[in-house]
């Protein structure tokens, strides 16, 4: 090979040290061809541990990003052409080298499946909708949280469930874009995350579809589901997301040497009842950019609340519950705003598909508002409560 191409070529790889370096967690192996005459050599360079293992040419060597370039560039040298593909999540890049060229293209890794979608279309399980989360493309995904069968259709039984997940995406994507904006990576914190469903699909979007860079940090006190969320992860080779056992009513968000640091984003789906609080709370304390929470389950108010002005009507039970959850949430957003967040709450699905539909949506544009904030509280005394969100943020804007 020319001088001057594989000079072209180490540049070329130069730039994919750089994103090895800086994108690890999303790599996933690098593979070639060394054409000499009608002979073919092929290379496969993938990750072990914190460094790179080629293999060429009978031989396998370990190496640090910064050393591939002469590596490979030296293996090129007696050869007439080049073919080096770099595969990440979602994305492809092609490197040809031949003559007195060298090329690169990128492509997104979208496998068109179209007898799938048109299975799905037969059995009605697409519902008419235009899909965020789409099957043929996010199959892998979709299979491993357990809402895709192995015959790529979707189970008749988590129909409902991706309807919420994929419209709870829709949802929060402007969001996520105002976020990201100034940004090359999002931090995230998923707050009583269960099996962190809503986590894989929020990376899967950020990075596949949205191709934003993203590390995700899921936290519930369950040891179970914490082993299961990191198997899946494992399955799914998220190598960007983190999952810790522990209570996130003492846990402060921090970076790798232990320094607080302020995540972007704090979600919560379903934690029930003062979870939700909590995860709130959680969010508050670390001054998250973003704050997004689908409660469950409220029943501290329910138990607490009185209301002399409403006494003849909350006397019947159903609509004492109802009443509770409209006030525990309105109560919830009311700190929110006490604490500097531009707040919206919506309906995200269908009361058909799940009661517990009211998303809460906050953005950090301000400043503690003490004024705001003793509103909450005596609202809190009208209602003869002691609500847990209040309790838990008594003392943050001390700080």
């Amino acid at each position: 090979m020319e001088k001057n191409t594989l000079q072209k070529l180490g540049l070329m790889l130069q730039g994919i040290a750089v994103r090895l370096t800086d994108e690890i967690e999303y790599f996933e192996a690098m593979t070639g061809e060394f054409k000499s005459g009608t002979k073919i050599f092929p290379l496969k360079l993938v990750p072990e541990g914190d460094m790179f293992r080629i293999n060429f040419g009978g031989r396998s060597i370990k190496a640090r990003s910064d050393e591939i370039p002469g590596l490979i560039s030296g293996f090129a040298d007696p050869y007439e052409k080049v073919t080096l593909t770099y595969k990440s999540r979602g994305e492809i890049l092609i490197i040809e080298a031949e003559g007195k060229n060298v090329t690169m293209k990128t492509k997104a890794l979208e496998e068109e499946k179209d007898s799938i979608i048109k299975g799905h279309a037969e059995t009605g399980t697409l519902s008419g909708r235009e899909y965020l989360i789409k099957p043929g493309k996010a199959d892998k995904l979709l299979k491993a949280i357990n809402i895709m069968a192995e015959n790529g259709k979707i189970r008749n039984d988590m129909i409902r469930k991706y309807n919420q997940i994929d419209h709870f995406v829709e949802l929060v994507e402007p969001m996520l874009r105002d976020l990201t904006e100034g940004r090359n990576e999002l931090k995230i914190v998923d707050c009583a995350c269960g099996k962190s469903y809503l986590s894989f699909v929020l990376n899967y979007y950020l990075k596949e579809v949205m191709k934003v860079n993203c590390r995700i940090t899921g936290i519930d006190i369950s040891e179970g589901v914490i082993q299961s969320s990191r198997e899946i992860a494992e399955k799914l080779n998220y190598r960007n997301m983190d999952f810790i056992t522990g209570d996130i009513r003492t846990l402060l968000y921090e970076d790798e040497r232990g320094k607080a640091i302020q995540p972007d984003l704090v979600i919560s789906l379903h934690a029930c009842d003062v979870a939700t609080d909590y995860a709130l709370a959680y969010g508050i304390r670390n001054r998250a950019r973003g704050i997004i929470a689908v409660p469950c389950c409220h029943s501290e108010l329910l138990n607490q609340y009185s209301y002399k002005p409403f006494d003849e009507i909350i006397k019947h039970g159903v609509f004492k519950a109802r009443l509770a959850d409209i006030l525990t949430d309105g109560l919830r957003c009311m700190i929110l705003e006490a604490f500097g967040y531009s707040v919206s709450a919506v309906e995200y699905v269908s009361p058909l598909d799940t009661p517990k539909n009211l998303l809460i949506r906050a953005v950090l544009t301000g400043r503690f508002n003490p004024g705001k904030y003793e509103a909450c509280i005596e609202m809190a005394k009208k209602l003869d409560s002691d609500p847990a969100l209040l309790r838990e943020t008594v003392n943050l804007h001390k700080y």
